[in-house]
Order: structure tokens, then sequence, then C-alpha cells
């Protein structure tokens, strides 16, 4: 059947999905595809299915947060997706982490209440050891500069204690903030598929967050060229293991 919010049936879905959070970034993601065709556009989830080196990958943005990033996750696995990267972007949590490095999480603390709705807080956000283990093998081989480490999803953009939490995590030595990749990690652990997140850094540790996001959105090049690594790696990660 087709599902109710990103408006794809299981023939439209192949078992590798990228999952950018901006609807845009999908179209960007199948600029580097050898063909694709838009599956469906609704509300913050655009989907494009194509190839890929003769791999079949689809492509699902999951827009802002947690909460819609798992329902476009339980959706795509009803329609049998097996392997997830998410494809993000970050704010850094250590001073030398640049703009455009990639950060390949090996976990993930768990701010977000969507995964909170699933399983108490004891239980661990983690990638597929596969998954990230590939992405680092990939990233090196590509001379691409990256970290791997723990990172934070949380669900308010804007608190006033942000930079007061940013520096407590900072010093648990956590690498950068985004929204969405622990609950992510969670729900992909809970239903059995694999799931991994490389983060793009859009905004340097203490930096400005809406000057970095406001580059970010107007292709400032090292942010840019950020983009299309993890895009890359993404996809070659997955090309490496079928």
């Amino acid at each position: 059947m087709k599902q109710p919010h990103i408006l794809c049936t299981p023939d439209d879905v192949a078992e590798v999905v990228l999952l950018p959070g901006d609807p845009e970034r999908v179209l960007r993601v199948a600029a580097y595809l050898d063909d694709y065709r838009e599956i469906a556009y609704n509300r913050e989830f655009r989907t494009v299915t194509g190839n890929y080196k003769g791999m079949s990958v689809t492509v699902t943005s999951t827009g802002i947060g947690g909460a819609s990033a798992v329902i476009a996750l339980e959706e795509l696995i009803a329609c049998g997706a097996k392997k997830f990267i998410r494809i993000g972007s970050a704010g850094a949590a250590q001073s030398n982490i640049a703009i455009g490095d990639l950060i390949i999480a090996t976990g993930a603390v768990r701010e977000d209440g969507a995964s909170a709705m699933y399983v108490d807080k004891q239980f661990p956000a983690a990638p597929s050891l596969a998954l990230a283990e590939t992405l680092k093998k990939i990233a090196i081989q590509e001379g691409f500069r990256y970290h791997t480490g723990l990172v934070r999803s949380h669900d308010a953009f804007y608190m006033d204690e942000e930079l007061d939490l940013m520096r407590y995590w900072s010093g648990k030595n956590i690498l950068g903030s985004d929204m969405e990749t622990a609950a992510l990690f969670v729900v992909g652990a809970i239903r059995g598929v694999e799931v991994a997140s490389v983060l793009n850094n859009v905004v340097l540790y203490e930096g400005d967050l809406k000057e970095g996001i406001n580059d970010y959105v107007d292709e400032g090049q090292l942010a840019e060229e950020g983009e299309r690594r993890e895009i890359l790696l993404a996809l070659e990660t997955f090309k490496a293991l079928l």
C-alpha cells in the first residue's frame, strides 16, 4: 500500500536510502545519480529513486527533527528499505572541527523526544557498525577530512541556554549537534535495519548559529564542499557494501 506521508509504495523504494533533511538537498543528491525519477513530494518528504554505478538507491528528505525523521524511516522500512545513511548538517562542539569537515557518528546523546516515545533513554543510540566502519574507510580512501565520535541530537533550535549546553557537551567530548541522528539510530535498531549518520559541519564551535546556517543556505564554499563530500561518501559506502 502507499504510505500516508512519503506517498511511496514498495515498488518505488530501493533497499538502500540516503536521508537528507532538506527537500532541496534531495535534488542535489540526484545530480550525482546516473538517472533518477521523482516519486513524491508531500510536506517535508521528497523522494527520488535512481541508479548510482549500477546500484539502485532512494533519497528521501526527513524534514527537521526526530519526529518527522522517524516517520520517514518507518514508512521507508514498510516499503522494504534495509540500509539508511543520514546525510545531514551539524554545529561543531569542538574547536578543531572546521566548516565542511565531516562527522561520522559512532553514537548519539538522546536529547530528542521522538526516540523516548519508543523506548527508555537507557537504550543506546548507536549506528550499524558495518555502515559506520565503511564510511570511515571510504573517507580515508577519498582523502576527506573527517572526525568520528559521539554527537548530540536535540529538539530545540533556539534555546536560551544553548551556548551553555554546547559548552557542557563539548567538555564531554561530544563532536557536534544535530536534530535527527539519535532518533534514527534508536528506531532503526528497534526495527532491525541498518542506520548510520554522516554530518557536514556548518557552524564553528561557539560560532553564530544563524550566521552559520545562513552561510550554508547561501552555499558558502566550505559548507558546499562538505555537502558534496558527504553525498559521495554515503553513495560509495553503499556501493562498497553491495
